[in-house]
């Protein structure tokens, strides 16, 4: 989906040569500073092109590769893929009609591949980067094919939407630290500068021993394109992937992973069991699919820390989005602001999460000490798969229970034809497995 979230962006604003200075300023810092601990990458350093590979052509996809073009100078989108091709003469069409990138697109039409399968080409053409940004369900068999070609990968969160794909990313992950590959996630919050500095200063302290958490990804309801006599049920359900656990992982999973790990980062870890309930109250019509519109999970961390966690999309109701910790010295919103025996507030300066993700990732690269981010993003993915599992079937969920889940939600056969939709999971009736 858009990532249309800004609630906690910082209100510093820059223009974009101002914005390139201070990412390669940071990037920089960076890797001069270790925090790139991977060693000499696959990238010689300097600023010899990257060539990308978009796969995924729709409104986040888009988006990421006009975000990935204007992180630094000498990169260069030069391939497409998606399963419609309306989607990608879409994207294609946006990326050449846009003044600030289309200098940067250099995609022919022997570089824009369709079908099921088309993630294997774009990977397979020469490409140096490739953006994964289908939908959450496909994500683990594309990073595990790109990491073994041999591509530093940009992924969209989540990473999976099941427990085999949360292994597959884990596995994949390795692989790529030993390949020296840069892989980083579309949790822009580890990219912005205030939360970093704001987590930072808990982390030494500032706020004293966490004891309790809470997060929140509280909004309305989003789109939803009525289905067509033309389409099959395949059609349907990726035409409308929000709505379908196998392709999204239900909204706890697609949205609430931002806040989920954020408390994963300041927690330094992830929880060790998880007790939830949810229900699908509002979207109730079959054209929403069967995930739910609503949850509330309790996790609990290592040391009797307890997270209490909301997500919901249901028009006309309170919205809120936001993190909060609460230390035996003060609370902090992990954003910004520290309040306590210490009063702090971010002051320093501003940038573009959704660009600085791609900045960090090719600057790291190019020092020769690539980012790895797969297991943070896959931990914390499994965070909020936990959560759906238990609020699914009303039992409290460990990591070890949830991590070792069989359930693949994968359909047996990618292609066009009958797929019946699920039914709506009950408490207390849906098996966990």
């Amino acid at each position: 989906m858009e990532r249309e979230e800004k609630q906690h962006q910082s209100n510093h604003s820059v223009t974009r040569r101002e914005f390139l200075k201070v990412s390669a300023v940071s990037a920089a810092a960076l890797v001069g500073s270790g925090a790139f601990p991977f060693g000499a990458g696959a990238w010689a350093a300097g600023s010899d092109e990257i060539k990308v590979g978009l796969i995924g052509c729709g409104g986040r996809g888009t988006g990421a590769a006009k975000d990935c073009v204007n992180s630094a100078e000498g990169v260069r989108i030069v391939a497409l893929g998606d399963v419609f091709e309306d989607r990608l003469k879409s994207c294609l069409s946006n990326l050449q009609n846009d003044a600030g990138v289309k200098d940067k697109v250099s995609v022919t039409s022997d570089r824009c591949f369709v079908g099921f399968d088309a993630y294997k080409n774009v990977i397979d053409c020469g490409v140096d980067l490739v953006i994964l940004a289908t939908p959450p369900g496909f994500r683990p068999m594309h990073f595990k094919y790109a990491v073994e070609a041999g591509k530093h990968v940009f992924m969209e969160k989540p990473v999976a939407v099941d427990a085999p794909g949360y292994r597959t990313v884990v596995q994949a992950g390795m692989l790529a630290d030993s390949k020296k590959l840069g892989v980083v996630a579309g949790t822009q919050r580890r990219h912005s500068f205030n939360y970093q500095e704001t987590i930072k200063r808990i982390h030494e302290g500032a706020i004293g021993k966490i004891i309790a958490a809470q997060c929140y990804w509280n909004q309305g309801g989003l789109w939803m394109n009525p289905r067509k006599p033309e389409w099959t049920d395949m059609e349907w359900q990726l035409r409308n992937w929000l709505y379908f656990t196998w392709l999204s992982g239900d909204h706890i999973v697609e949205q609430h992973v931002h806040n989920l790990d954020v408390i994963n980062w300041v927690m330094r870890t992830h929880p060790i069991k998880a007790l939830g309930m949810g229900g699908r109250q509002a979207r109730t019509d079959p054209a929403y699919g069967h995930i739910y519109d609503h949850f509330t999970v309790e996790y609990e961390y290592p040391g009797g820390v307890r997270l209490m966690s909301m997500c919901r999309q249901i028009d006309g109701c309170t919205n809120n989005v936001s993190e909060r910790v609460v230390g035996t010295k003060g609370t902090s919103n992990c954003a910004d602001i520290i309040r306590g025996d210490v009063e702090w507030k971010y002051e320093g300066p501003g940038c573009r999460p959704y660009v600085q993700e791609h900045a960090d990732l090719i600057a790291s690269i190019r020092a020769g000490k690539p980012i790895n981010e797969a297991k943070q993003v896959a931990d914390s993915t499994m965070t909020a798969i936990m959560g759906r599992m238990s609020a699914y079937t009303g039992q409290e969920i460990t990591w070890e229970q949830a991590v070792n889940s069989q359930e693949n939600l994968m359909p047996e056969k990618l292609e066009f034809g009958p797929l019946p939709v699920p039914p709506v999971a009950i408490p207390g009736k849906t098996r966990f497995f």
